[in-house]
């Protein structure tokens, strides 16, 4: 968070506070309010997928793989990508934001507690069109919601790969036997699958072929 808003109506302006069109005395033009709300809705789902690119994976088999893979880095980490755009960072920030503009709004209440990225961007979201036209650091808000964008992008892509349905995972999660059967995706350039509901990781040619020989009858 780069600066706090001053008191709500302490002075009137004429244009947005990111790009500088004419407004009418609102805080952001209609366009930067359009491309707020999209990046408070886009910032959860890029800083997950952050954190799938830069966060190596640990997982067992279960009954199906008897030994414990290591799950190395999807490829070689950049650390100064590490120390800098983090889900940790993102949700630091936002939150901030959403401290301050409860702040400006509603003078008497108590700071909102800890919550996570997605939260408090539902939050300011839901608050946008107050922000637009009360909210003196709406530009500033605006300006570090696009500069985490652009971090999130440089990691995971611009745009964002899709990913493709592999199949089911068939590791086995608990002491009765249940198998997983979540969803398998994989995006191009990934070394390896792993199941982003059990984290249960294949990688190399035998698990592959585990993985295909246990697929359920009929499936592709």
């Amino acid at each position: 968070m780069t600066a706090p808003a001053d008191d709500e109506g302490q002075h009137a302006v004429d244009a947005c506070g990111l790009c500088g069109t004419e407004t009418g005395g609102r805080y952001l033009c209609e366009r930067d309010a359009a491309k707020l709300a999209e990046r408070l809705a886009e910032l959860p789902v890029l800083y997950a997928e952050v954190g799938e690119c830069l966060v190596p994976r640990r997982s067992g088999w279960g009954d199906i793989i008897a030994t414990r893979g290591a799950a190395g880095p999807r490829a070689p980490l950049n650390e100064d990508l590490l120390d800098t755009v983090t889900w940790h960072r993102a949700a630091e920030v936002m939150h901030l934001w959403r401290v301050d503009v409860q702040r400006v709004r509603w003078p008497h209440h108590g700071a909102p507690p800890p919550a996570q990225l997605d939260a408090d961007c539902r939050w300011l979201a839901m608050e946008l069109d107050w922000i637009v036209d009360h909210y003196p650091a709406a530009g500033d808000l605006a300006r570090e919601a696009r500069e985490l964008e652009a971090a999130a992008r440089a990691v995971v892509g611009d745009p964002v790969p899709k990913r493709s349905v592999i199949g089911q995972c068939i590791a086995v999660i608990d002491d009765h036997g249940t198998v997983c059967g979540a969803e398998i995706t994989y995006r191009t350039g990934e070394s390896r699958l792993a199941c982003r509901s059990c984290r249960s990781v294949y990688q190399g040619e035998h698990d592959l072929l585990l993985l295909l020989h246990y697929q359920p009858a009929g499936a592709a």
